[in-house]
């Protein structure tokens, strides 16, 4: 039971934990409507959950400003997908991305062509390339649900038998109409960030090596990610409505709520276990690599330097958020105007 946390987490942690390849196609925007499942909570469960978002670090806001003796760190909490504000966003960004000495990702856009090319040469980091594919580790039941729930997000059933289950985990946690809007396909804030790094001659960097990323995903053991794939298709409610109101959570910055509700989520229905799964993915997805990245910051950032960083804005709020790891360094944080 302990991945139907994953499986929950996983709008989450698509959107505003990490980003991985899209084809970076055009796309006609996110005009995706739902339900905000934190205002449909009874009134004491939700002011429970204000109380514990507003208890973290840095709870709200998506852009901030790290400063330490000369050396300026902007830090933009990014939404991988495009939504209705990522012009405005990039609009934003523009004069920090010309002032930066440094541009940090999460992956650059170099990194990012380079893990697609790898995945290209090397289908397995992807797909199950040999043994019992997901129609066989399923079970016929749960085998025709997820391939229509597949289907109904544009993946054809071919495809997505041979999906590793993590990745298949993932993309079940974004809601259809998102990814019908074009998720996995179009640019989000961070490729744009990149794009327009590379346009000004400083081509973004990254925060950690796309294998070690891979390498991680693959960690998850089998059975686990097996049962990530059941629970998200066991959950009574509309994964529509899940990644409406991480998307508008996001865009009003309330980013601690959208922690502590998915850990609300994975708790209620799944129990002890569920709470052990959030405590799992939780470090492996968002605390360890917030440590590795200010790691690399330390020993690439000179005194004086002018940083950006954009990476996912699950990655800001927390103990082991990167804000408060950076004042940990000696930073004073600043959060800036809510756009």
């Amino acid at each position: 039971m302990k991945t139907f946390r994953i499986a929950l987490l996983a709008p989450l942690c698509f959107a505003l934990g990490f980003a991985l390849p899209a084809a970076a196609q055009e796309t006609q925007g996110n005009n995706c409507g739902g339900a905000d499942l934190i205002d449909a909570l009874d009134p004491g469960t939700r002011k429970k959950l204000e109380r514990e978002a507003a208890a973290m670090p840095h709870s709200e806001g998506i852009q901030w400003q790290a400063k330490r003796g000369d050396t300026v760190i902007d830090i933009f909490g990014t939404y991988h997908f495009e939504h209705r504000l990522t012009d405005a966003h990039l609009q934003r960004l523009e004069p920090i991305i010309t002032a930066a000495d440094k541009i940090y990702l999460e992956i650059s856009n170099d990194d990012q062509m380079a893990m697609q090319r790898a995945m290209a040469e090397n289908p397995s980091l992807m797909f199950i390339t040999e043994g019992p594919t997901l129609p066989d580790l399923l079970g016929e039941e749960d085998w025709q649900q997820y391939r229509e729930e597949m289907q109904a997000r544009m993946i054809p059933g071919f495809m997505a038998a041979k999906f590793k289950p993590l990745w298949a985990g993932m993309m079940l946690g974004i809601g259809p109409c998102e990814a019908q809007a074009g998720a996995f396909e179009a640019k989000g804030i961070d490729m744009l960030v990149g794009d327009r790094a590379a346009e000004v001659g400083n081509p973004s960097r990254s925060l950690e090596e796309f294998d070690a990323l891979l390498t991680l995903l693959d960690s998850f053991p089998m059975d686990d990610q097996i049962e990530m794939i059941r629970m998200s298709l066991a959950w009574p409610g509309d994964m529509n409505d899940l990644s409406y109101t991480i998307r508008e959570r996001y865009l009003s910055e309330e980013i601690a709520m959208t922690l502590v509700f998915s850990r609300y989520v994975s708790e209620e229905y799944g129990g002890e276990a569920g709470a052990e799964g959030f405590a799992m993915v939780e470090d492996l997805l968002l605390e360890k690599r917030n440590l590795g990245w200010i790691d690399r910051l330390e020993a690439q950032v000179a005194p004086g330097d002018h940083v950006l960083i954009a990476v996912g804005a699950g990655h800001l709020p927390g103990e082991v958020g990167i804000l408060k790891l950076l004042e940990d360094k000696g930073y004073t944080v600043t959060r800036m105007e809510q756009l």
